[in-house]
C-alpha cells in the first residue's frame, strides 16, 4: 500500500496515478491517540488499521496525482537520522573532492556514527528545496529513507525489520562551508522526501533496491543499496543502539556516488521502483520572510 498526505494536512491512498481520500481514518487514529505519545498516531497505527484503509480508499473518488500539492508522508516524528559514508565510492569521490584533506569526521560509518538533521527539513514533492545560500555549493544527494514503525531500542539486526512501517524516496541536501555537518544539512526544505511511504511488504529487500537521480535531463546518481556499507537492518540496530526509536522516525540512508550542485530553476527526480515512484521536486530560490 502506498500511502501519502497531501495539500491541507489530508491522507490519501495512492491507487495507480490517483489518490483517495481516507483523512476521516487519520482524524480517528489522532482523536484516539494520546496528546504526549512520541512519534506519529498514524504511521503507529497502520498494522490495525491497514484493512479499514483499504476498504475506505476502494470506495472513496481517486484524484489525479497532478492535481493534489504532495506533502511530507509522515506529519509528526521524533527525529531525522542520517548516514554518513555509507557507500564506498561515495567515500572516494570525498576524499577527492578533499584533495588529500582527512575528514575530520572519517569515512569509518562506525567511529562517524549517525548524525542528525533538523526536522524542519523534511518537506514534501510539491513544496520545492530552497537554496538560502546561492553563492555557496549545494549539493543533491539521493537516498532510500525507512520510516520507523513501531517503538524500539537496542534492536537486533534479527528483528530490524519488523520496526519498519514502510519506505520512501529521501535527498539529503548539503550546503557546503565550514560550518558542523548537521547544521549545514539542516536548511529548510533540505530533507525532500516522497513521493509517498510505501509499506514495507512492498520492498521484499531492502537491501536491493535501485534507484537514480537526474538534475533536469542530466543523470547524476545511479547505484543500488546494495552497494551500502551499513545494511538497513544494521543501521537500524546501530541508531538503535544510541536512541530509542518511534513510529515515524525517519532514517536516511546514505547515498552513493555522483554527488553534485544543484542551482534554483533545476528540478530533481529521484527514481526507483515502481512502489517507490518518483520524487520529483524544483529547486528554488529562498524566499525572505520576517
Amino acid at each position: 500500500m502506498k500511502i501519502c498526505r497531501f495539500d491541507n494536512d489530508r491522507l490519501g491512498v495512492v491507487i495507480g496515478d490517483k489518490v483517495h481520500d481516507v483523512t476521516a481514518a487519520q482524524d480517528q487514529i489522532r482523536a484516539a491517540a494520546p496528546y504526549a505519545m512520541k512519534g506519529d498516531a498514524v504511521i503507529a497505527a497502520l498494522p490495525d488499521w491497514r484493512g479499514r484503509l483499504e476498504e475506505m480508499a476502494a470506495k472513496a473518488p481517486g484524484v489525479p496525482l497532478s492535481q493534489v500539492k504532495l506533502l511530507a508522508p509522515v506529519a509528526r516524528w521524533t527525529k531525522t537520522m542520517a548516514a554518513p559514508t555509507n557507500y564506498q565510492k561515495h567515500i572516494a569521490e570525498m576524499e577527492a573532492n578533499r584533495a588529500g584533506a582527512p575528514s575530520k569526521m572519517g569515512s569509518d560509518i562506525g567511529k562517524a556514527g549517525l548524525f542528525l538533521k533538523a526536522n524542519s527539513s523534511v518537506v514534501g514533492a510539491s513544496e520545492g528545496i530552497p537554496i538560502r545560500f546561492p553563492d555557496r555549493r549545494n549539493d543533491h544527494e539521493a537516498e532510500l529513507v525507512v520510516i520507523i514503525g513501531k517503538t524500539g531500542s537496542d534492536i537486533p539486526q534479527s528483528r530490524a525489520l519488523d520496526h519498519v512501517a514502510g519506505y520512501a524516496l529521501g535527498l539529503d541536501m548539503t550546503v557546503r562551508g565550514p560550518e558542523d555537518r548537521s547544521f549545514r544539512k539542516s536548511v529548510d526544505g533540505y530533507s525532500p522526501l516522497g513521493p509517498w511511504i510505501c509499506t514495507a511488504d512492498e520492498i521484499p529487500d531492502p537491501d536491493n533496491v535501485p534507484f537514480t537521480l537526474h538534475v533536469n535531463d542530466e543523470k547524476r546518481q545511479d547505484s543500488n543499496t546494495a552497494n551500502m556499507v551499513y545494511s538497513v537492518r544494521r543501521l537500524i540496530e546501530f541508531a538503535s543502539s544510541f536512541y530509542t526509536l518511534h513510529p515515524g522516525d525517519l532514517l536516511y540512508t546514505g547515498t552513493p556516488e555522483g554527488v553534485g550542485p544543484v542551482k534554483p530553476g533545476d528540478v530533481v527526480r529521484v527514481n526507483s521502483v515502481p512502489a517507490l515512484g518518483e520524487l520529483r521536486i524544483e529547486v528554488r530560490a529562498h524566499e525572505m520572510k520576517n
